[in-house]
């Protein structure tokens, strides 16, 4: 199918079910996200001396499905809100297109960074740590050791995203732009949270083997 046949399909689902579209769109680029970062991770990474790299989890992927389809409604209501408050063109007037704003260009990705990016970030940690079955201490460490590092990395990455993304992109277009954008920041928090698993459960390991001599 070409891109454009393929644009065409999407703008018709948009228009008939639009936060279904956006998150069925959104679910399944956050699994290919997923996946990318596990390939990612057996391509440069060596497992531990004469172990093997673990099986491929799709239930880890399917996690990353989930929140993607969670997000994408609740991505394209947020679009919609900036859309709304922070128009980009004055009323245009016989049949002229008034100038785009950059003072509210810089509002929207101001909102958005400012607003959205924290809580977005808090809902991905809050989600997984649920989704994976951790507890509330092991989610609060979560918090703890990747929350500070990971929306510094968003503000130094996703301002120059979001604001060729309010520019240019049509709103029905906005969440797949952005989710496509995000693979790569997607595979970065997939690797982060797998990371930080593994710490937890190295340091789950360390208080069993106190407790036990203790």
């Amino acid at each position: 199918m070409s891109s454009i046949a393929l644009a065409r399909v999407y703008q018709q689902s948009f228009d008939t079910h639009p936060y279904t579209t956006l998150a069925l769109t959104n679910g399944v680029m956050g699994a290919f996200s997923d996946v990318v970062a596990q390939l990612t991770q057996r391509t440069i990474l060596d497992p531990p001396r004469g172990e093997e790299h673990p099986p491929f989890d799709f239930i880890r992927t399917a996690r990353f499905f989930a929140f993607g389809l969670g997000m994408g409604p609740i991505i394209g209501r947020w679009n919609l809100w900036l859309e709304r408050n922070f128009p980009l063109r004055a009323p245009s007037f016989a049949g002229r297109r008034g100038k785009v704003s950059l003072k509210a260009l810089g509002k929207r990705v101001a909102a958005d960074q400012l607003l959205m990016a924290p809580v977005g970030l808090a809902l991905f940690l809050g989600s997984m740590g649920i989704m994976e079955g951790r507890d509330k201490r092991h989610i609060q460490e979560k918090f703890q050791d990747l929350y500070k590092p990971l929306i510094i990395t968003n503000w130094q990455v996703w301002p120059v995203v979001q604001l060729v993304n309010f520019r240019f992109m049509p709103l029905p277009y906005r969440v797949p732009f952005q989710s496509t954008c995000g693979i790569f920041w997607t595979l970065y928090l997939s690797l982060a949270n797998s990371k930080e698993n593994k710490q937890e459960d190295h340091r789950d390991q360390l208080r069993k083997t106190l407790d036990s001599k203790a």
